[in-house]
């Protein structure tokens, strides 16, 4: 038997080789993994922060359609796993039918989610408070990053992130997702197909960029007769993939895929 192969998908801000210690977690467990970047982002870390203008004006189709080249190579349809804008995409690739299972880690919210909380909005206000970032690739200072993504971890270990992992991302899929419930259909899941595989959607309690309420409310979205999940980690925010802490989530990921038979 050959074999699950798992896809990971990175989100906004974050480079996908954050994605090596879940892939190596994996691997000793039998899986094969993959993680591709996103068009345009480069290799490393560092050459996506001195030249990030092929990252700019990427928006979520484009994103999803490069995913889906990547997985028709493969010989089956793979588990996705995907965080923030990433756990977005791989609900989209599911809704497809061309992922045979998936979770969503901290997603973005998808066409139909509402809630607007406050501490989402003042995350993506670095981006969003300009228009004309639209068409461009956007960086996060540290205190934004501090705010947005490693508010639960402390300082010292905030920094370590920032300067491991964090890259200039689109403002696009920013603008897409923000106009989505008035306009535009590049966040839509196809909610309703019931011949896709299972989904875990998860919630960081203190994540503010994708507070458990837009978690809760993209749950609420599919019917109850095919298999979805919602998860809440207490205490935790939005870095819970990369943080120190991360080993907690991949666990209960993989008990959750071994649970629906993967």
């Amino acid at each position: 038997m050959n074999p699950k192969k798992i896809v990971f998908i990175h989100g906004l801000w974050i480079h996908a080789t954050s994605w090596e210690p879940w892939m190596e977690f994996f691997n000793r467990r039998g899986y094969e993994t993959l993680n591709p970047a996103w068009p345009g982002d480069a290799a490393t870390v560092s050459e996506c922060r001195s030249n990030p203008q092929p990252i700019a004006n990427r928006g979520v189709t484009e994103v999803v359609d490069a995913y889906a080249k990547v997985i028709a190579t493969l010989s089956e349809p793979p588990i996705v796993i995907g965080h923030s804008f990433g756990g977005l995409i791989a609900q989209i690739l599911l809704g497809r039918g061309i992922a045979s299972a998936g979770i969503a880690i901290d997603p973005a919210p998808i066409k139909g989610v509402w809630q607007l909380p406050f501490s989402a909005l003042k995350a993506s206000f670095p981006v969003l408070g300009n228009p004309f970032n639209l068409k461009k690739a956007v960086s996060l200072t540290f205190d934004q990053f501090r705010y947005g993504f490693t508010n639960a971890v402390p300082l010292d270990e905030a920094r370590a992130l920032y300067g491991r992992w964090a890259i200039p991302a689109p403002a696009r899929p920013l603008f897409q997702a923000a106009m989505a419930s008035f306009a535009g259909h590049e966040t839509k899941v196809d909610t309703a197909n019931t011949s896709r595989g299972p989904l875990l959607i998860t919630g960081g309690e203190r994540d503010h960029i994708a507070p458990p309420v837009l978690g809760k409310a993209t749950f609420r979205k599919y019917p109850r007769n095919v298999v979805t999940e919602f998860k809440l980690f207490e205490n935790r925010g939005h870095s819970l993939v990369m943080d120190a802490g991360w080993r907690e989530v991949a666990e209960y990921c993989q008990t959750w895929l071994n649970k629906n038979g993967y």
